[in-house]
């Protein structure tokens, strides 16, 4: 089994956008996201990518565009030498009370089954207190809340409740740093 670390998608590899990245020409990719995804030392980990599109449920998109979307996005950052090993969707609106969306942990324990994935000894990188839940639901050992996307506007609203550690980073290279010294690579 593998330690993986899943990345949220908005926020931490592209910009997030208040009216939702509806086609691959409003894809806004942070620049140092690709070096962060190409560091030698992420060999023993899996690359996951788990992320929320609601505009799908919304009626905003279609699923096949939200698919090509984040296609294209991994066929880039492998381009720039970077890996990915998968992608998980949730194309539900959030009323429609689905398990896979965050902060519920649908999305990284179908990738824990589907790619043989030890959430014990995996973390997971967002830019909101979602994703930072989504972890926690799941397991996994460590969360890191980017100040990237929305995480600097939800580091000023008050902690949930149920929240219990996490660190703070200021974008994915420094994240995935603090990962890697954590698990002492």
């Amino acid at each position: 089994m593998f330690p993986a670390i899943f990345l949220d998608r908005d926020g931490v590899l592209i910009e997030n956008r208040p009216d939702y990245v509806r086609e691959w020409s409003q894809v806004s990719v942070f620049p140092n996201a690709f070096r962060a995804l190409s560091d030698a030392r992420l060999d023993g980990y899996k690359i996951v990518i788990v992320t929320n599109q609601s505009a799908v449920g919304r009626g905003i998109i279609s699923l096949e565009t939200a698919w090509e979307i984040n296609d294209r996005l991994v066929r880039l950052i492998r381009a720039e030498g970077g890996r990915v090993d998968g992608v998980y969707l949730c194309p539900h609106a959030p009323e429609e009370g689905c398990g896979c969306r965050k902060p519920k942990p649908g999305l990284l324990l179908q990738a824990a089954r589907e790619l043989s994935l030890d959430l014990k000894r995996s973390w997971m990188i967002g830019d909101a207190w979602s994703d930072v839940h989504a972890g926690q639901a799941a397991g996994v050992y460590g969360t890191i809340l980017l100040k990237t996307g929305r995480g600097a506007e939800q580091l000023t609203l008050p902690k949930p409740p149920s929240m219990a550690e996490y660190f703070v980073c200021d974008d994915l290279p420094q994240a995935i740093e603090f990962i890697l010294k954590e698990d002492g690579r």
